[in-house]
């Protein structure tokens, strides 16, 4: 790899220039960099010049753009950087005129290439009907473009991303939905979507969920989409095995955990929450299945909740047990603070009677307009009181176990 490295660093900050005609004529706006034919290529000075990017941002994109680079280490790719397009200012022209030509700005594909500085080095000849293509055939408008290359540079400049874009705006519901599993994994473009993703689909349909909740779920997990299919129904029959206690409409959301847990620790998890909690395997069971969130969280932090729950707050472990959402919620940034003040409340005889899994589980906005701001008159500072709650600055007489 070291030796890889020294090859290709050059290719980034001192290869031979070209004079670019795109470059003075076709995109005006964009061409503020002039090399003379015997300057070196710097791909750093580039950025800055032609693209309108900081000098610190356009170190990192340079940066990003080498190390991206060199992941890929066999000779064919070393052989397509030392004859790639990175070697003058020409190509880099080409796609930024293309970017310009539907209609993008300068601070929009300034943008674009920091995120993505390989872009550069693309196909022009690959890129530009692609590029073109969301307009014309998807009736993209510039701004969404522009969302969507800030995820999808890798995906148009590795293959013909339209199909998948109209198949995966169908599965969604629109361009924007589109765009949240995109920003997760953005590989969800990149994989086969007749051998891949539409089995994947077709698989999580025959389980039983409904075409929205297959969506749903892969809005939120969407790498399923991109494992194989055997590691898919590994997944959907570790998540029936775990359904047996609950209702349908949670299956979703044990498939989405599960899907990055593996047996074993799903088995260790339950076994800790058995003996912490002192209940039976059935109990933790329903539990589970009443709150599938709790499997994906690290023993610390579930013991750290239900320590605070039953020491300080009071309550029974069966009661955890029965409400499992309470681990569900953040302990510093919910039970916490909230425990402060009910507690702060019920020393001036208010609100003596509300039950701490009803307090937990209010919204924000509803937990500040039945809690605090009714009582500021009677409790003056209770809103600054629970704001240092929020913040970590416990009361001395409600802290966190060690």
């Amino acid at each position: 790899m070291l030796s890889l490295r020294r090859q290709l660093l050059p290719l980034l900050r001192a290869a031979s220039s070209v004079p670019s005609s795109i470059h003075r004529c076709d995109c005006p706006q964009l061409s503020t960099f002039a090399s003379a034919a015997s300057a070196p290529f710097s791909l750093e000075e580039y950025l800055v010049a032609s693209c309108g990017l900081a000098p610190a941002q356009a170190r990192k994109a340079a940066k990003k753009a080498f190390d991206e680079a060199s992941k890929d280490c066999n000779k064919k790719a070393f052989e397509e950087l030392n004859y790639s397009r990175l070697n003058s200012a020409s190509n880099p022209d080409a796609i930024l005129a293309l970017l310009s030509s539907v209609g993008l700005s300068r601070a929009g594909i300034a943008c674009i290439v920091a995120a993505d500085p390989l872009l550069l080095r693309s196909s022009a000849k690959n890129v530009g009907p692609r590029l073109l293509a969301l307009r014309d055939r998807l009736g993209m408008s510039a701004p969404q473009i522009a969302r969507f290359l800030l995820v999808g540079t890798r995906a148009l400049r590795s293959c013909d991303v339209v199909p998948k874009l109209e198949f995966f705006i169908s599965f969604y519901g629109s361009f924007e939905r589109l765009l949240v599993p995109m920003k997760r994994n953005n590989r969800i473009l990149l994989s086969d979507l007749e051998r891949v993703i539409k089995p994947n689909i077709v698989l999580l349909h025959q389980c039983g969920l409904s075409v929205r909740d297959t969506a749903h779920l892969c809005s939120q997990d969407p790498w399923l989409l991109t494992f194989s299919s055997e590691r898919v129904k590994e997944i959907v029959l570790r998540a029936e095995e775990l359904m047996v206690h609950c209702s349908p409409g949670m299956f979703k959301n044990i498939i989405a955990v599960v899907s990055h847990i593996n047996k074993e620790k799903v088995a260790l998890k339950l076994k800790f929450l058995k003996s912490t909690l002192g209940c039976s395997e059935s109990e933790v069971a329903i539990a589970v299945s009443k709150m599938p969130k709790i499997l994906g969280l690290s023993e610390e932090n579930l013991l750290g909740k239900i320590q605070f729950l039953t020491k300080e707050v009071g309550l029974e472990p069966q009661y955890i047990v029965e409400r499992p959402i309470l681990l569900g919620f953040s302990l510093k940034k919910r039970l916490v603070p909230r425990h402060c003040v009910i507690k702060l409340l019920q020393a001036k005889g208010l609100n003596s009677n509300i039950s701490f899994s009803s307090l937990a589980t209010f919204g924000e906005k509803d937990f500040r307009l039945k809690f605090i701001d009714c009582h500021e008159d009677s409790v003056p500072g209770l809103a600054s009181y629970y704001a240092s709650a929020c913040a970590g600055d416990v009361p001395s007489e409600v802290q966190l176990s060690s």
